[in-house]
């Protein structure tokens, strides 16, 4: 595998090839003698500029890249965890093989004039389509409102200039791995804007018979990012939300010990239902599970359900 040439597969956008950047560069120093080459392919969510549920929800960030790997043109995917389904599994014949050490989780305003949120005055236009966020917008600040906005974060930077909104949210993250963190007015705490399942996680994807890849690239996986993510995937899974339902939280691993807070809310905010459990001797997919439960138990399926998707 060493002397073999790794054809990596990502979204080509340019925030997607900035990560796929990342880990070529990750892979080069653990891995000198490995050479890897970049196959971007665009995806239905990056050129659908509508209601992702229209057009199978986040999955439409990651079928064609899937696809990729599996009719073998790629041998390694770069996924942001955020954008891979967690409400079924994994597609057939391929595995996570390495989750990478987390970047930051939180979200970002950006305002030209350098107003906080809180500062915000009363019909500010938000440009956000993230239902996770307008929900907790709805709920904390019900004053502001909310324009959709899509495209990767450069596009919606120029709507930004052009006037399409008065405000931005987007994640602190592909800001920075984008260079444009220097465009960030106010990074906003978790418990302002909880973030979305599996924020700031990079996941490399593999087919599983390919034994001697998996093997090399898990060398660059970190275990707390792998920990908190199995938590997170598996509230989701449990949950089985669809891209319409506001669903946030965050695992963390603080010491040895591992926590996972949740929320469901409703689209407009009035509904928001908690949860917050450590791990204790519980594995990682058993806490996700168990704080899954407990928002079912204060009624989460019927919030869910209630969606129109």
């Amino acid at each position: 595998m060493p002397n073999d040439l790794i054809r990596i597969v990502s979204r080509d956008s340019p925030m997607a090839l900035a990560q796929v950047e990342r880990v070529r560069a990750e892979l080069a120093m653990l891995h000198p003698d490995v050479k890897t080459t970049v196959l971007p392919v665009k995806t239905t969510g990056d050129k659908w500029m509508g209601d992702l549920s229209q057009v199978e929800g986040k999955g439409a960030f990651t079928k064609e890249v899937d696809a990729a790997l599996l009719a073998g043109d790629a041998d390694l995917a770069v996924h942001c965890v955020k954008d891979v389904p967690a409400d079924r599994p994994l597609p057939a014949g391929t595995v996570f093989a390495a989750i990478l050490k987390r970047d930051d989780i939180r979200d970002a305003l950006i305002h030209p004039g350098g107003l906080t949120l809180d500062q915000l005055p009363a019909g500010s236009r938000i440009g956000t389509s993230s239902v996770r966020r307008i929900a907790q917008l709805a709920a904390s600040h019900p004053h502001l409102e909310c324009v959709p906005i899509r495209g990767n974060a450069n596009k919606r930077l120029a709507k930004l200039e052009a006037g399409e909104a008065d405000a931005l949210l987007l994640a602190v993250a592909g800001l920075e791995r984008i260079g444009r963190a220097d465009a960030i007015t106010e990074v906003l705490s978790p418990d302002v804007m909880m973030p979305p399942i599996g924020a700031g996680v990079l996941a490399l994807q593999c087919r599983e018979e390919d034994r001697d890849l998996i093997d090399l690239v898990s060398d660059l996986g970190d275990r707390d990012a792998y920990r908190e993510t199995q938590a997170e995937r598996m509230l989701l899974h449990v949950l089985q939300g669809h891209c319409n339902s506001p669903i946030a939280g965050y695992a963390r691993v603080q010491g040895n010990e591992l926590s996972l807070r949740a929320t469901v809310f409703s689209p407009d905010g009035k509904v928001k239902l908690n949860a917050h459990e450590w791990a204790g001797r519980l594995d990682p997919a058993t806490l996700g599970t168990s704080v899954a439960v407990a928002l079912l138990r204060q009624g989460a399926r019927d919030v869910i359900d209630g969606i129109p998707h």
